[in-house]
């Protein structure tokens, strides 16, 4: 109890997992870039560093971390969160424990001399002294990671694994050692590809490939990392698979999947899927700022697969495509077909008594049933290729109907409405003309505002001249 709240902070951290406090440490550092207030980050932060480092007050900032630094050759290949990860990608939580692990016991000596270069280095950026060092560390670390992972006949090593970390970065360690030791081959691709590839056309297919001909890369473990660093310079990712059908010359599958290449289709697969999942959590928590972006790419996607690939329904491939279009189409109707009875609910007549002293419409209500509206003039957008197009197609009629004949209800009933009751269908109209403007546009919007405008003033002065 005598302890202080900083005390307290620090405690609670040092019985964080590894892998927490490195999602902690990355979280604040995003939010302090962001230009969010930093007081509460920079103090967790401070503290998560002394914890890490040993209790170290002097040691260097984040960005200069010996971890950071060690991997940086990771970076391109680096996914947040908790779910699994595909080929070609790796946990950042991972990289922590996996330093952790080397500075402890793996190559304690190396890992001592790293951080002394990095303590005799400059604040930014790296000298030939720590770039020796670095590659030095990197290595040994590379056999130290390949020894660990790779069981040797009658000796258990789930003790040596379970003392690098938990299991999502055990799994990692065998990718982490396979791309440092292909650093440099990395490098010299990173160098030789296009930063963005927007029309990615055969000419521009030929030279990737001409990138990827390198035997070190060639290898089912290092080629999806290939792959990963490509994906992140072309404008539509779907289409890395062009690289899979230019190398088997066809687009028929079986063809596609015996060369090296068919991870290529995997990969965007299994993008695809994560990207429908995205989606998916996103509509349930009614975050529909990036749906078209999410819709657009799924549908592009979806589309580019059945077109550039001869897929047949019961492969492997066609199965997964199948299962990711019923997902997104699930997920989009569910929400699709609750659109109308919300406009209804805001929009019904009511009679005077059915209107309570001081009702109401709630905005937020408003908002989300406009954003709603908007979704579903998304979803006709893409909806043939999402398997969405019947659902769509009647929801959006019915909602003009409805949402036309309400509006123009609701701005008659102006007319001739009391007190108590006009203030809530002036409120109603509100809704109603923010809904026209999605579904007819600004110009009839603005004449059904102007009818409102002149249904309660000629109301007015009717009264004045009675």
């Amino acid at each position: 109890m005598s302890q202080t709240p900083t005390e307290r902070l620090r405690d609670y951290l040092a019985r964080l997992s590894p892998g927490a406090q490195a999602l902690l440490m990355r979280e604040f550092e995003r939010a302090i870039e962001r230009g969010e207030d930093a007081s509460v980050a920079n103090l967790v932060l401070e503290e998560l560093r002394k914890i890490v480092r040993g209790g170290n007050d002097d040691a260097r900032p984040r960005t200069d971390n010996p971890d950071r630094i060690l991997f940086h050759s990771l970076e391109p290949f680096l996914v947040d969160g908790n779910a699994a990860p595909r080929s070609g990608q790796i946990r950042r939580s991972s990289l922590l424990p996996v330093w952790q692990w080397l500075a402890r016991e793996a190559t304690p000596a190396l890992a001592g001399e790293f951080e002394a270069a990095l303590a005799r280095g400059p604040d930014s950026g790296t000298t030939p002294e720590i770039e020796a060092v670095s590659r030095k560390l990197q290595l040994a670390a590379v056999e130290a990671m390949h020894a660990a992972a790779t069981p040797e006949p009658g000796v258990d090593n789930r003790r040596t694994l379970s003392r690098i970390g938990p299991t999502d970065v055990v799994e990692d360690l065998p990718s982490i050692a396979f791309v440092l030791q292909a650093r440099e081959a990395f490098e010299t691709l990173n160098s030789r590809l296009p930063s963005y590839l927007r029309i990615f056309n055969d000419i521009q297919v030929s030279s990737v490939l001409s990138a990827l001909n390198v035997p070190s890369l060639q290898s089912p473990q290092l080629l999806p990392f290939a792959l990963s660093m490509v994906i992140q310079r072309l404008a539509e990712p779907w289409q890395i698979i062009r690289l899979a059908t230019r190398t088997a010359s066809s687009d028929d599958e079986m063809r596609v999947a015996s060369t090296p290449y068919g991870i290529a289709v995997t990969i965007a697969l299994h993008d695809l899927s994560r990207l429908a999942a995205t989606l998916r959590a996103d509509i349930r928590r009614s975050r529909f700022g990036e749906v078209a972006e999410h819709l657009k790419t799924l549908h592009d996607g979806v589309r580019g697969l059945r077109t550039e690939l001869d897929l047949r329904n019961d492969s492997a491939w066609g199965r997964q495509l199948a299962a990711i279009r019923s997902d997104i189409s699930s997920a989009l109707q569910s929400e699709i077909d609750s659109v109308p009875g919300r406009v209804r609910r805001l929009l019904r007549q009511r009679t005077d008594k059915d209107i309570a002293v001081g009702a109401a419409i709630n905005s937020g209500d408003v908002d989300e049933t406009r954003a709603l509206i908007e979704f579903v003039a998304v979803c006709r957008t893409y909806a043939s290729e999402l398997a969405i197009n019947e659902v769509t197609m009647r929801t959006y009629s019915d909602l003009q109907h409805y949402v036309e004949q309400s509006t123009e209800a609701l701005v008659q009933s102006l007319r001739g409405s009391d007190g108590k009751g006009r203030a809530y269908r002036q409120m109603q109209v509100a809704a109603a003309i923010r809904f026209c403007d999605v579904l007819f546009g600004a110009d009839y919007a603005a004449l059904m505002s102007r009818s409102a405008e002149n249904a309660v003033t000629g109301e007015r002065k009717s009264s004045r001249t009675g």
